[in-house]
């Protein structure tokens, strides 16, 4: 026999910092997973009335139409400084970037390691999914070796087109990063310890301790050529080894917070 559905029994729901829009996003993209944690997380916190977000160019660019806060959007790498000018104009106001590792470790590159380094108060999100995924599906800064784009028919040659850019890694040797951290969207468990990221990465700025960043490996299907199902499983076969799930930097003030 069914279960009849009532309100005592219901375990999950929209979140309330999340829009009733339909998805626009690929099956299969783990976009949708991020947007729903960083709603969840501002809802809990009780600050979605006072969350400036920042969109910046890519398939990230959507999260302006999903997630239910104050939204601004950047020139193609530019959210880092423009998340700069407002947290320093509004410095109440919880400030966040929303990137992809094309806008962020390609164009964006001097903005996002110059934020780190001044130690701004703002959070940034980094979706990486080791491809350009709007624009059809290029090698990014974070394309894994051998790994075949629309612009690396033949895999990437580490020799001509040099190696992948670990973010988080080169982020946390910056003296003004409090809080850099890498989590995977690929299962449940690592769903809910990307949350708990996110949520630590605002408390961080909450309270004034420095630039925090949550790195996300997330999905392509369409990208990579995949399903859902085996994109799921190439980014824990090729992408955590190549991209370590870990915290790289968490400062003195950080460590203290209790959360």
């Amino acid at each position: 026999m069914a279960t009849l559905v009532t309100p005592e029994n219901i375990v999950y729901k929209r979140p309330v910092g999340l829009t009733d829009t339909v998805t626009t996003y690929c099956p299969g993209c783990t976009h949708g997973i991020a947007h729903r944690l960083v709603a969840e997380v501002l809802e809990e916190m009780n600050v979605l009335d006072r969350t400036i977000g920042i969109a910046p160019v890519g398939c990230s660019v959507f999260a302006y139409n999903f997630i239910d806060c104050d939204f601004l959007e950047a020139a193609h790498g530019r959210a880092p400084a423009m998340a700069t000018g407002v947290k320093r104009v509004l410095p109440d106001r919880i400030v966040f970037t929303y990137q992809g590792d094309g806008d962020m470790a390609s164009i964006g590159m001097g903005e996002i390691v110059h934020a780190a380094a001044r130690g701004e108060n703002i959070t940034v999100i980094f979706i990486n999914n080791a491809i350009y995924g709007m624009t059809g599906g290029q090698m990014a800064p974070t394309t894994l070796p051998g790994m075949k784009t629309t612009s690396s028919p033949s895999g990437r040659d580490v020799e001509a087109q040099g190696y992948p850019i670990r973010m988080a890694e080169m982020l946390s040797t910056l003296d003004g990063a409090g809080y850099i951290v890498r989590r995977s969207l690929h299962d449940p468990a690592n769903i809910r310890k990307a949350k708990k990221a996110i949520r630590t990465a605002f408390e961080v700025q909450k309270h004034a301790l420095g630039f925090s960043m949550v790195e996300l490996l997330s999905t392509c299907s369409t990208g990579w050529g995949l399903t859902p199902v085996e994109s799921l499983t190439w980014l824990e076969e090729h992408m955590i080894p190549a991209f370590p799930l870990g915290d790289y930097k968490i400062s003195e003030p950080v460590a203290a917070l209790k959360i």
